[in-house]
C-alpha cells in the first residue's frame, strides 16, 4: 500500500482552472464588505474562493507569480511576485481586512508572509490539510489528534513524507504571528467541477460508460471528501463571521459510504450498470491499490482503521455545508463530459480498463461470488 500521506498529498497539489459558478446559500446577504488578499487564487481551490468572495460583494486583489491561469481574473488587482522571495515585500504597506493563503508549503513561505502583512491584516486565513496528521488509526478523531512531526523542520522538499509536517509547521507559524486570529481549514479529499486529478470524477464517469463496474468491499466502507465550492464557501463564510481556529473541512466521519457514491452514480448516470463488489483480499491479491485504482477508498485497517471517520463536527457547526451527492455526481460527469477528447481519452486516476476486467474476471472464475 502506498505511503498514506501520499493519498492526499497527491490530490492536494494539483489543481485545475475553473470559470464563475454558481454560489449556494450559504452566503447570506447584508454584511460587511471585506478587503480580500488572496495568495495564490488561479489554482483550483483559489478560484473558487475569489468566485465566492466576488458574488458576496467582497474586493480581491491576487498576489502569485502569473504563472497558473494568467488570463483568470483579468478585471482583479494582481501583483506579481514569488512569495518565497522578496516580491513578498510588494505587500508591504497595504492593508487588507482579511488574507486567504492557498499557496504555502513550508513554514518560511508564512514566515515571510506574515512579517510584511501581520500588522495590517485582521484574520488570515491558511488552507491545510488532514495530512498533518501523524496517523488515521482512531476512529472519530477530530482536530485535537497528533499531527507528523519532521527530523528536519527546516527542510523545503515537499513529498510523500514531508508534506502533512510541513503544513502543520505552516500553521504552527501562522498562529505564532497572529495568536487568536488564525483560521486553518484541513480539507481532505477536494473534489468537483474542474478537478484535474480524477480522483473522484472516475466514478460518475467509469459508471456512465457500464458494464460490470469493479466496486470495492462491501460497500460499507466509510468515504470522506468536499465538494471544491462547498470549500470555498465555507472559507469566505468563516470570513464573514470572524470564524477562527482549527478545523476539519469535508464531510463528517460516517456519513457517506463507497456505496452510497457508487449507487449514486448509477442511479443518476446509468441505471444499467452494475457493480461488482470484490473483497478487499481479493483486491489485495490482485494487486488493486486503493485509492489509486479504486479512487476515493481506503480500506479501514492497520494505520487507516480511521479512515472515512474523521470527525468535521467543529466545521459543520461553524457553518459548513455540503451540497446533495447527487448534485456533485452529476455536476463532475457534465463538466468532464464538456472537456476535450484528448482531455477525456484516459482517466488520470483509477483502475485501467484492461486490469478492472482481468479481476473481473478472475472473481468471476473464483466462484466463491455470490
Amino acid at each position: 500500500m502506498a505511503s498514506r500521506r501520499s493519498f492526499i498529498k497527491n490530490a492536494a497539489l494539483t489543481a485545475a482552472t475553473v470559470s464563475t459558478l454558481p454560489i449556494s446559500s450559504i452566503l447570506s446577504a447584508g454584511g460587511k464588505k471585506l478587503n480580500i488578499l488572496v495568495l495564490g487564487g488561479t489554482g483550483f481551490l483559489g478560484p473558487h474562493t475569489v468566485n465566492a468572495a466576488l458574488s458576496y460583494g467582497h474586493s480581491v486583489t491576487l498576489f502569485n507569480r502569473g504563472r497558473t491561469n494568467p488570463d483568470l481574473f483579468n478585471e482583479l488587482e494582481t501583483i506579481k511576485g514569488d512569495r518565497n522571495t522578496d516580491d513578498i515585500k510588494k505587500l508591504a504597506g497595504r492593508k487588507w481586512d482579511v488574507v486567504i493563503d492557498t499557496s504555502a508549503y513550508y513554514p518560511r513561505s508564512v514566515n515571510m508572509a506574515m512579517e510584511v502583512l501581520k500588522q495590517n491584516i485582521k484574520q488570515y486565513l491558511f488552507v491545510s490539510t488532514i495530512s498533518v496528521y501523524d496517523s488515521w488509526n482512531k476512529i472519530d478523531m477530530d482536530e485535537s489528534a497528533p499531527v507528523g512531526v519532521l527530523d528536519d523542520p527546516k527542510t523545503e522538499k515537499v513529498d510523500n513524507d514531508t508534506y502533512g509536517p510541513l503544513k502543520a509547521l505552516c500553521e504552527q507559524a501562522a498562529e505564532s504571528h497572529m495568536p487568536g486570529k488564525v483560521s486553518i481549514i484541513r480539507p481532505g479529499l477536494i473534489v468537483g467541477p474542474r478537478d484535474k486529478t480524477d480522483r473522484f470524477t472516475y466514478w460518475p464517469v467509469r459508471i456512465k460508460k457500464g458494464g460490470k463496474v469493479l466496486a470495492p468491499g462491501d460497500g460499507s466502507d466509510f468515504i470522506q471528501f468536499i465538494d471544491v465550492r462547498d470549500l470555498a464557501e465555507w472559507m469566505v463564510h468563516c470570513l464573514n463571521h470572524q470564524v477562527v481556529g482549527t478545523y476539519n473541512a469535508q464531510s463528517n466521519g460516517g456519513d457517506i459510504t463507497i456505496k452510497q457514491l457508487l449507487d449514486t452514480c448509477v442511479a443518476e448516470l446509468n441505471p444499467k450498470a452494475k457493480l461488482v463488489w470484490v473483497p478487499t483480499e481479493f483486491l489485495q491479491q490482485h494487486e488493486v491499490a486503493p485509492w489509486a485504482e479504486m479512487p476515493a477508498w481506503i480500506p479501514p485497517e492497520g494505520e487507516y482503521l480511521g479512515s472515512g471517520q474523521m470527525s468535521s463536527k467543529r466545521a459543520y457547526d461553524k457553518g459548513l455545508k455540503e451540497r446533495p451527492l447527487k448534485v456533485i455526481v452529476n455536476d463532475c460527469y457534465q463538466w468532464y463530459s464538456e472537456q476535450p477528447a484528448e482531455r477525456q481519452a484516459k482517466l488520470r486516476a483509477g483502475i485501467s480498463a484492461e486490469k478492472e476486467t482481468k479481476v473481473l474476471k478472475a472473481w468471476d472464475e473464483n466462484g466463491d461470488n455470490s
